[in-house]
């Protein structure tokens, strides 16, 4: 049997040169112009609209989630995916075995029965072939009809769920996208589903409708290959800034290369600040990417630390001029084994948009200066350079 040629996703086989101090256009080639996107930092709004899409999808709705599980969103979310099964509707769902170690069976095996084709992204079964307990998928994508895409870094589960139905109302960064984007998303969600399981069906989506003015690069990386890809843009972004670069991200480690571009921005003028969860829900992880404060802080970069319920954002924005939104954390883990997709969107509202958020984020935070840092105690300077040791495995 001949198999189908996989497609080719926007910015994963082209490599780029350096951008240089405000120019955002060294991959300009690699954007799609003729997007409408739309700005999510909490599921009590987020998750609607998902409902709303996917009970207006007629032909299709492709989901994949790194956590699908708990006893508000993840159960709502099931018997939405089967109702449009039973409709008639090809419902698909990729969810990754580790992520979702409690996805309940039940919603499993009732979804299953109303026809939604389920795929366990590398089950954690040693026994089998293929099975790598690193390797994650750590996409959130939702596609209804290849024409209206969801993307970012808030799960199905009940940490993203609003306070008053009994959630952790996380603060995240989470995009609607309708137009040729979302043909881009669902190639991606397809090339995953012809990897796992060999079967390859096509799109819904029309490449070519135009319905709004955003333009969105899909940057994504595979288990592979271009592993670097993601970062790659991070850094010509930070090398293209000349004003401002405000961040937000949960699990702050970066690596060498981000921390020094960042630190380069800071020499040059350009206002550097980084807004992470003044609590997380991994305190491991959070102890790890504190030991990294200190360089930073030292070259003028700024810190804030989130005070409310945990910050799950993974958001960059420049000059209020680009954005990124999306799943990749600037830890070792999204460089080198997990699957992960950022959105680069050259907009100004939508930066702006982003960039407003932030002000907001940095309005209930914490700013952590030099002199207070250097005055920690000893047991927290301990903590941090114990589990800084284990940077490799975050």
């Amino acid at each position: 049997m001949r198999l189908p040629r996989l497609p080719r996703v926007p910015g994963l086989f082209k490599r780029r040169p350096f951008a240089g101090s405000g120019d955002f256009s060294w991959d300009g080639d690699e954007y799609v112009p003729g997007n409408r996107v739309a700005l999510f930092v909490r599921g009590k709004e987020l998750f609607p609209s998902m409902a709303e899409a996917i009970e207006g999808a007629s032909r299709s709705v492709n989901l994949e989630m790194y956590i699908f599980e708990g006893t508000i969103t993840a159960r709502t979310f099931a018997e939405l995916l089967a109702k449009k099964a039973r409709q008639g509707v090809r419902v698909r769902l990729i969810y990754d075995s580790v992520g979702s170690m409690e996805i309940d069976p039940a919603q499993v095996t009732s979804m299953r029965n109303a026809g939604v084709q389920l795929l366990e992204y590398h089950p954690v079964a040693p026994w089998r072939p293929r099975w790598a307990w690193n390797k994650r998928d750590h996409r959130k994508l939702l596609v209804c009809d290849g024409r209206i895409a969801f993307a970012g870094g808030a799960n199905i589960s009940d940490e993203n769920a609003p306070a008053d139905l009994g959630g952790g109302d996380w603060r995240d960064a989470h995009v609607r996208v309708e137009g040729p984007t979302a043909y881009d998303l669902d190639r991606l969600f397809r090339t995953v589903w012809f990897n796992e399981t060999g079967r390859w069906f096509e799109s819904e989506g029309d490449p070519a409708s135009r319905p709004g003015a955003a333009s969105v690069r899909v940057v994504a990386n595979s288990e592979l290959l271009n592993r670097f890809v993601i970062r790659e843009a991070y850094l010509n972004a930070l090398r293209a800034a000349r004003e401002e670069v405000s961040i937000a991200n949960a699990y702050f480690i970066p690596t060498w290369h981000i921390r020094r571009a960042l630190a380069q921005a800071a020499r040059r003028g350009v206002a550097v600040r980084i807004l992470v969860p003044g609590t997380s829900d991994s305190s491991s992880v959070w102890h790890a990417m504190r030991s990294k404060y200190d360089y930073l802080l030292a070259r003028g970069v700024r810190i804030f630390e989130w005070q409310g319920p945990m910050m799950h954002a993974k958001a960059v924005c420049v000059d209020r001029h680009w954005c990124s939104v999306g799943t990749y954390n600037l830890d070792h883990r999204s460089l080198m084994f997990n699957l992960e997709v950022n959105l680069n969107i050259l907009d100004r509202e939508t930066a702006r948009a982003l960039a407003a958020q932030f002000e907001r984020g940095l309005e209930g935070s914490r700013e952590i200066t030099l002199a207070d840092w250097r005055r920690r105690s000893w047991m927290d300077r301990l903590a941090e350079s114990w589990w800084s040791s284990f940077d490799y495995f975050f």
